[in-house]
């Protein structure tokens, strides 16, 4: 019976999952979570900090990703002095108040779980390891999303028939996407909060015409993909939401005529310090990653020699994002199921057939509710 899935552990859901990758909260500054995450393959970092109810343990307190930079190199004040910025403490990356991570034990059950991503703590860590109590400060963890929780179901989706096969509509699944959705004329800048959003519940910004035709979407996963940190911040202040993404699209051959839009944008805001280092992040594309990694002289800042080391990466040329992902009103729970996962995305756009409108957006955690009312509704 379906309802027998909730009793496993959330154990179960962590089998082969890597450690995640950490930061500690105390000794680092914006520029090296920065750093790390341009370093590393995976695209999320984890900041820790001693846990308040033992402080001989680590806690997770924050999960971060270069989206989350990019909007803090944008807000007031940020754009003038980037160097700066990033020498910062990183818990100026972080939410206020309480956090987005939540941490688990592995003898949770599945229904505790899936009923605190429901909660809305989109992201939670799970101690991983044979540890022993006189160790367990060494203890590493591992992150569990909502896509393991619909691979999870996904995996059992016979047990919960006939419901899988109808249509997100008719399961009431589809609801407005209005709050995630930018005009392509309107400034780039007004895309922050809109990506501060979609970061939150884990969705996309959908970039659509004057009559709500959906052209394309700009997505943290997007944002953090562009090696150009510094030249996608500069886009985000100075170009409109559609020339934004065409920007991102085309990652390391962006348009001339953008370049110099962008430039222009910079100098009209007196952002010049901005306009510098994106000159300079754009010149590395002509120069190999060995004659780039030449040394700082020794009065430069360490948040100048933060950016020199991220310009001295090799660059790819490009484009970055392909199509959105969209369905129809008449899409099956199963089907939309299945092409989110394969696509590794955590939502799909609700769009007319007939003209591309954008009607609303489905998300995992929509998907996540019927498959919990579904055992609540088994276990009665």
């Amino acid at each position: 019976m379906a309802v027998s899935l909730v009793s496993n552990e959330v154990s179960d859901l962590c089998i082969g999952k890597p450690a995640l990758r950490s930061l500690p909260l105390s000794a680092a500054a914006v520029g090296d979570a920065l750093l790390a995450l341009r370093r590393g393959g995976e695209p999320h970092l984890a900041v820790l900090a001693a846990d308040r109810a033992a402080p001989e343990k680590r806690a997770v307190v924050g999960k971060l990703c270069v989206a989350d930079v990019l909007c803090y190199l944008c807000s007031d004040g940020n754009l003038a002095s980037p160097a700066a910025a990033l020498e910062r403490p990183v818990s100026a990356l972080l939410p206020k108040g309480a956090g987005l991570v939540r941490r688990v034990e592995p003898q949770f059950s599945v229904s505790e779980a899936l009923d605190l991503i429901l909660d809305g703590a989109p992201s939670l860590v799970v101690p991983i390891g044979s540890v022993s109590r006189k160790k367990l400060a060494a203890a590493e963890f591992c992150w569990l999303t909502q896509e393991d929780f619909v691979r999870y179901f996904l995996n059992s989706i016979a047990l919960f028939s006939p419901v899988p096969a109808l249509s997100i509509d008719a399961l009431g699944l589809v609801r407005s996407a209005d709050a995630l959705a930018i005009r392509h004329d309107e400034p780039g800048l007004s895309i922050i909060p809109l990506v501060r959003r979609a970061l939150s519940d884990q969705t996309a910004v959908a970039v659509v015409t004057d009559d709500g035709r959906l052209l394309g979407e700009i997505s943290p996963a997007a944002l953090s993909a562009c090696d150009e940190t510094v030249a996608v911040a500069a886009g985000i202040a100075t170009l409109t939401a559609g020339d934004l993404m065409a920007f991102i699209d085309y990652y390391g051959s962006p348009s001339e005529s953008l370049v110099r839009a962008i430039k222009a944008g910079l100098k009209e805001k007196g952002l010049q310090e901005m306009l510098e280092l994106m000159e300079d992040e754009l010149s590395s594309f002509s120069i190999s990653s060995s004659s780039a990694s030449s040394s700082s002289s020794d009065d430069e800042s360490s948040g100048g020699r933060r950016l020199r080391k991220l310009r001295s990466r090799s660059f790819s040329i490009g484009r970055r994002s392909e199509e959105p992902e969209v369905c129809h009103p008449g899409s099956s729970l199963v089907a939309v199921m299945v092409q989110a996962l394969a696509h590794r995305v955590s939502y799909l756009w609700v769009v007319d057939e007939d003209d591309y409108g954008l009607m609303g957006i489905v998300t995992f955690a929509d998907m996540l509710r019927v498959f919990r009312e579904q055992l609540q509704q088994s276990s009665l």
